[in-house]
């Protein structure tokens, strides 16, 4: 069979090289595909006529969605009447990411735990909602907006310059949600779900600051690492039953079939774990470090998906731990620079793995072409062991401004 990975990342390109690995599969083709992917075919992803063309053309069985901008859009409804199969959720799914009140109200309705909210049109709304809670707040966009749409407001004094900031990158008229601030420490948790049985990835820990210590703006995630000790077998025990089932079952209840790959962004409080966000998809970077960790076949579990058929055993996972570092170019994430030529030795190896996204072939070598350009994942029996490899094969890496934390794996629980 061939298959198709949607998307241009490294969590694609980590998509492509697990999938490869299937007996099942003949082709997996890069749609569009990034500089270190190979089968590459250039593909306009808001185009969904253009997409149909390719699976016609190559004979694509199966087409794995990897971001969210597509799955949003519509892109398994739109291939109801096609013969290739689309691996992710519907539309009307994908709301639990694509609209954050809509989200937000969702979990309100079914009992999932998550941050007192409110949603806000107007200055005068986020600012009353923060004063009340001394200027300690959070401002998300409602829709999607690519990594750059939360703000953490800790100062009275930055309320109306958050909600300003905010507002110049959002189209006119967006609704937002105001949201308390919770404390505590992230985890993410991913499930592969029919929309009844599921099957679960192991625990994962993401860095989204650009600068050690979590400072510095957000990002998209600078590096993650799996499993995280801190998750110890009681909290995973309550985030399944008071998290994972509750959204499971308030899909069914709401005759919201969800079929793909689902994403629990929480924060564990002293009070227990609270979901700060879903994704209707694998994160990035934390599928660069997941997937390196599979020991069964991918590719049935995602018919098996489709089918309905999907058993909590689907995905088995090897002992030890995976890290990853993301190396970044130079203005991340406000305004990368681009068209760097890449030195030294971005290929994976028997030590790590090099996961490409913003690459472009040149030649026999590589330039940057994007923000996050690489990431290194190294694999040990122990956090500290993988993180070692995944330097050590960073180390071998050289371009012009290149951004990184060296600090990835050493974040502790509070």
């Amino acid at each position: 069979m061939n298959f198709g990975v949607l998307g241009s990342g490294a969590r694609e390109h980590a998509l492509q090289w697990c999938l490869e690995r299937s007996d099942a599969v003949e082709t997996v083709f890069a749609i569009p595909g990034n500089g270190g992917t190979h089968s590459n075919v250039p593909v306009d992803l808001s185009d969904m006529e253009a997409i149909r063309t390719v699976c016609d053309r190559h004979e694509i069985d199966l087409l794995v969605v990897g971001p969210e901008g597509p799955l949003a859009a519509g892109i398994v409804d739109a291939f109801a009447d096609h013969p290739t199969r689309v691996f992710g959720p519907s539309r009307s799914a994908a709301r639990l990411e694509s609209s954050k009140v809509w989200s937000k109200r969702f979990m309100q309705r079914n009992g999932v735990p998550t941050a007192g909210f409110s949603v806000v049109d107007t200055l005068e709304g986020w600012a009353q909602f923060a004063d009340e809670r001394g200027g300690r707040a959070v401002l998300k966009a409602d829709g999607l907006a690519g990594g750059k749409g939360v703000a953490v407001c800790r100062r009275p004094e930055d309320i109306e310059a958050e909600w300003q900031r905010m507002t110049a990158l959002r189209p006119p008229g967006e609704s937002f949600v105001a949201e308390e601030l919770v404390e505590g420490w992230e985890l993410s948790i991913h499930v592969l779900t029919d929309g009844l049985a599921w099957s679960l990835f192991p625990s994962s820990q993401d860095h989204k600051p650009l600068l050690n210590g979590d400072r510095g703006p957000n990002t998209g995630g600078m590096g993650a690492f799996s499993p995280v000790s801190a998750c110890s077998e009681p909290l995973l025990e309550r985030i399944v039953s008071g998290v994972v089932e509750p959204t499971l079952h308030g899909l069914a209840t709401e005759s919201i079939r969800y079929c793909g790959f689902l994403y629990f962004g929480l924060m564990i409080t002293s009070e227990g774990p609270v979901v700060l966000e879903y994704n209707v998809r694998l994160g990035d970077p934390e599928t660069q470090v997941l997937l390196p960790a599979l020991t069964s076949d991918l590719a049935p579990a995602l018919f098996s998906c489709l089918d309905g058929t999907l058993s909590s055993d689907a995905l088995s996972f090897g002992t030890g731990s995976t890290a990853g570092v993301v190396l970044a170019s130079p203005g991340y994430p406000v305004s990368p620079q681009t068209g760097t030529r890449i030195d030294g030795h971005p290929v994976s190896s028997e030590d790590a793995l090099i996961f490409h996204a913003g690459t472009r072939r040149l030649g026999n070598g590589w330039v940057t072409s994007g923000g996050r350009v690489l990431t290194a994942v190294g694999r040990g029996s122990t956090v500290e062991d993988a993180c070692m490899r995944a330097y050590a094969a960073c180390d071998r890496i050289r371009f012009d401004g290149m951004q990184l934390r060296t600090d990835i794996g050493r974040r502790t629980a509070a």
